[in-house]
């Protein structure tokens, strides 16, 4: 699409404005997204207004894993029927749900809300790092997981948190190597994501 197209409406280029903010959408998908918009009722319309506003402002972080939650504590970590000594830390909400879909994992996690990043500027003081070393600290967690992205940042990561917990007696593990370096863990099929979680290894081995 021409950068110089012209608008109709300003409410629509507002509008494909807006969808352009989404990951992945160029301003084609988006003018086709607010055209589809055009053609819903208007009952319709509100029910995806009132949706994506409720999610940003009434959705609440686990606070014991920061996953999303729509509580204080989210329903994993609220399941008795879990393993509370094994926790999978992970760099976002969507890999809890990845790892979930697997059905091959019972503990619990522990969302970092993304990775050491030194070129976009993210710091472990930006991440969820200290919450886990104090999770760690109460001593009833013998297992951390570290299923991070096998690339540079997700390596780097978890090498700052093996050694933030190197003072507890708890084993640290990591994924196994069966998705290869520098892939996202979101491309992961569910099969090989599933087997990468059984059979983890000592970090210290890898």
């Amino acid at each position: 699409m021409s950068s110089q197209l012209t608008f109709p409406s300003k409410l629509l280029e507002n509008a494909v404005n807006a969808f352009t903010t989404l990951p992945g959408i160029g301003r084609k998908s988006a003018l086709r997204m607010a055209l589809h918009m055009l053609r819903q009722t208007p009952d319709d319309a509100n029910t995806f207004g009132t949706a994506i506003m409720e999610l940003c402002n009434e959705v609440a972080y686990c606070e014991v894993c920061h996953n999303i939650s729509d509580t204080t504590r989210c329903e994993i970590c609220a399941d008795t029927t879990r393993d509370h000594a094994i926790v999978c830390v992970v760099e976002s909400i969507k890999e809890v749900m990845l790892i979930e879909n697997t059905q091959q994992y019972r503990g619990v996690y522990h969302v970092l809300g993304g990775i050491i990043s030194p070129m976009n500027n993210i710091s472990p003081t930006d991440l969820n790092i200290s919450s886990l070393v104090e999770r760690v600290a109460n001593g009833e967690i013998k297992e951390i997981i570290l299923a991070l992205s096998p690339n540079m940042e997700g390596d780097t990561t978890c090498f700052y948190i093996y050694r933030k917990l190197a003072e507890y007696p708890i084993k640290v593990t990591t994924i196994a190597r069966g998705i290869a370096f520098g892939d996202e863990l979101e491309y992961a099929d569910e099969v090989t994501l599933g087997r990468s979680i059984i059979n983890r290894i000592a970090f210290d081995k890898q």
